[in-house]
């Protein structure tokens, strides 16, 4: 859950992060998205405006101003569909020429469980979802993005949710709510996948990064500690869930206020829903079952 550093950047300011790269914080600060969602501009000229943001005019106009004479909009890249990073993405389209670039909408890319668990509508989930996104292009896994200057590569990371893609720039890589430095992600089903977050996470292990610039919070300057710290975080969280319920079955809930002690209330929620997510992995692994028919209020034993 969060943590405090010292990232405290003023919303609405350009910071110029490398050669080619800058990043403008929108005014939406939160107990899920820290200061605030990062909005990366990539490039010199053709520019790449990766998550847009929320659909705050003060934000948008912090975009524009950033924008100078000799550049123009070339891209709108949305990593998923939340609406803390895609609302803005059509108000930004109407002043430039761009397209926008996604993975798809809100219900795409889920495993076969998820689409299972949203058709019964028995687990909730959708918080922030925005299910009226659709993009222009659509993007698959390995899909290069390309313009003057510039080249990414579309890494399809489902977990935080089915859509979610990180962007490969060279040997760096916007990771937007997948790996972030001041937290966890939430993974919510049927939105979120707790299989799917750890086999993405394996994933990202496997090449040599620089840095991740991520949805929310500072620059990762060590990728490989900090996927290391995110893997080892989950197996104990998963840890003590199966610990908890060698005493007596339990459902999420009561989990979540046994194992997640150093949190606010205001974030027992979101707990959890993690711990939801841990025993729907949980239970595909054959690890743990619930008593009676799957759904958010369950109680799980152990197998």
């Amino acid at each position: 859950m969060p943590m405090t550093d010292a990232f405290d950047p003023p919303p609405g300011e350009a910071v110029h992060l490398r050669p080619g790269l800058r990043r403008i914080v929108a005014s939406n600060p939160s107990a899920m998205t820290y200061r605030g969602t990062n909005t990366y501009l990539l490039g010199d000229r053709d520019i790449a405006v990766i998550d847009p943001g929320p659909d705050d005019p003060h934000h948008l106009k912090a975009i524009l101003a950033a924008i100078a004479p000799d550049q123009r909009i070339t891209h709108i890249i949305v990593s998923h569909t939340h609406l803390d990073h895609t609302p803005l993405a059509r108000p930004l389209q109407a002043h430039c020429d761009a397209q926008i670039y996604g993975f798809g909408g809100a219900s795409a890319g889920r495993s076969e469980i998820m689409q299972h668990l949203s058709a019964s509508g028995l687990v909730g989930g959708g918080e922030g979802v925005d299910k009226g996104f659709s993009p222009d292009v659509t993007l698959a896994d390995g899909t290069l993005i390309e313009a003057q200057g510039w080249r990414l590569e579309t890494l399809h990371t489902p977990g935080h949710i089915g859509n979610h893609i990180c962007l490969a720039w060279g040997d760096d890589c916007f990771t937007a709510d997948h790996v972030m430095g001041w937290a966890s992600s939430l993974v919510s089903p049927p939105d979120g996948d707790l299989s799917d977050f750890m086999a993405s996470c394996r994933r990202l292990a496997q090449r040599k990064w620089r840095s991740f610039f991520p949805g929310h919070g500072d620059v990762i300057a060590d990728p490989a500690a900090r996927l290391d710290w995110l893997i080892k975080h989950r197996n104990a969280r998963e840890a003590a869930i199966l610990a908890a319920l060698r005493a007596n079955p339990a459902p999420a809930l009561t989990l979540a206020k046994v194992i997640y002690t150093e949190i606010p209330d205001h974030l027992l929620p979101a707990a959890t829903r993690n711990v939801l997510a841990h025993l729907i992995d949980l239970m595909q692994r054959e690890k743990v079952a619930p008593l009676g028919e799957l759904h958010s209020e369950a109680e799980f034993k152990l197998l």
